[in-house]
Formats: structure tokens, sequence, C-alpha cells
């Protein structure tokens, strides 16, 4: 089995740990995923203003990866242009808003096992956890984390997306209040051009780390609110 369909594998697996149900539900669902922090749940009165944001995607984990990201929300509706280069070609990356901690990326530093990647796990105490998983099609919330059939592929290395999602008044609230981060996952550390390597993913042991790390990161800045 390739790893590209040992990650839509495990889909089901990482849904029953973070959300207690035996296959992602088509229900949004705002708390985090991947185990760390999220949304808290507290109810979040609807602002209908419309803010318009940004975010500038550097590298993560040496990666070449970057991009940028326009954001505009209005109410629990948020419409994402996103673009983002210097991506393994041809293979599936998995991408998302994490929010609940610090609002920002991580740096080399965060690499708490001295393992030399920054795992998803070691980002979240500067990023959070997952609230939103900008998939293609479909469900958007973090019970699709691991959706890897309804994210982006890179077929030259790059990545276009559009899409407008729902999502809560919580989290609608983060990405106004600048505690929201845009992350893509899945890299190519040893430049195999293919997921591979010894090291194991933090979140399933059976994958490599290459398909899960974090890629390129970026704190999504609101700019204006009408």
């Amino acid at each position: 089995m390739n790893v590209r369909s040992r990650i839509g594998a495990t889909v089901f697996g990482v849904a029953a740990l973070t959300a207690g149900l035996a296959a992602p539900a088509q229900a949004h669902d705002d708390h985090g995923g991947h185990g760390g922090h999220g949304t808290t749940g507290v109810q979040v009165a609807v602002d209908n203003r419309t803010t318009i944001a940004f975010a500038q995607l550097g590298s993560l984990n040496k990666s070449r990866a970057h991009g940028i990201a326009t954001v505009q929300v209005r109410g629990t509706k948020v419409d994402v242009r996103l673009v983002v280069t210097g991506l393994l070609r041809r293979a599936p990356h998995a991408m998302h808003f994490h929010a609940g901690a610090k609002g920002k990326c991580p740096t080399g530093r965060a690499d708490s096992n001295r393992d030399g990647v920054v795992s998803v796990t070691e980002g979240h105490p500067f990023y959070g956890g997952v609230v939103t998983s900008l998939t293609t099609s479909g469900d958007t919330s973090p019970k699709s984390a691991l959706a890897i059939d309804r994210f982006p592929t890179a077929p030259k290395g790059a990545v276009v997306y559009e899409r407008q999602l729902t999502v809560s008044a919580e989290v609608a609230s983060k990405i106004r209040k600048r505690n929201a981060v845009l992350v893509v996952h899945g890299v190519d550390s040893n430049r195999s051009g293919a997921y591979d390597g010894s090291l194991k993913s933090d979140l399933d042991p059976s994958l490599p780390m290459e398909a899960t790390a974090p890629a390129a990161c970026g704190t999504i800045n609101p700019l204006v609110t009408l």
C-alpha cells in the first residue's frame, strides 16, 4: 500500500480518536483536531461585518515552500484564496486553519526532541489545533483533518486553492483577532521525490514524518473590518 493510500486509511482512526466517532462526520464541528489546542466551545455572537485578512506563508522544516493567502470573513462564511509553491510534486498536501494558542508559526527551536523536524504536535503550542480543514469538497471540520483524498495535490509543486467555507462564530472571531494560523503540511526533507524516510509521523506511526510535517505556515492578519 502506498503512502497516499495509507494516509487515507488513517482518516477513520484519527477521527475516532479526536471525535469519538467511527468515521468522519459531515456535520461541522469546530473543536481542535490533532490533539492540540483548538476552540473552546464557548458561545460567541455572530459578527456580520466583513473582515479582510492576509497571510504570508513561510517555509517550515526546510521545505522551500512559501505562499500567500487572502481570507475574507463575513458572519460564519469565510472565502479563502491561496497559492503555495515549492511543495512536493504530485503529492497531496493537507491544509488547515489552526487556532487557540499563540497565533503564530513555530521556528526550528520548537523541535523539542531534536530529530531535525518540527512535527505537527511540536507546533501546537504556537499555532494550536485544527479548527478548519481546507478540503476541496465536502466537510471542512477538524474531523476531515486527514481526509487526504479531499485535499489539493501539487502536480507541478504548486497548489492554487479557492473555496468558501462555513465556520463557527468562535473560529471567525479568532481569525478577526489574529489568533488563526494557516498551515500546509507535507515535506520532502531528503529530496527523494516522495513521502518517505526513517522518521515516523507523530500523528500515525505507520506513516513517514514527511507526510504530515508542516511545510508552510503563516498567521492570518486582519487588514480591515467594514
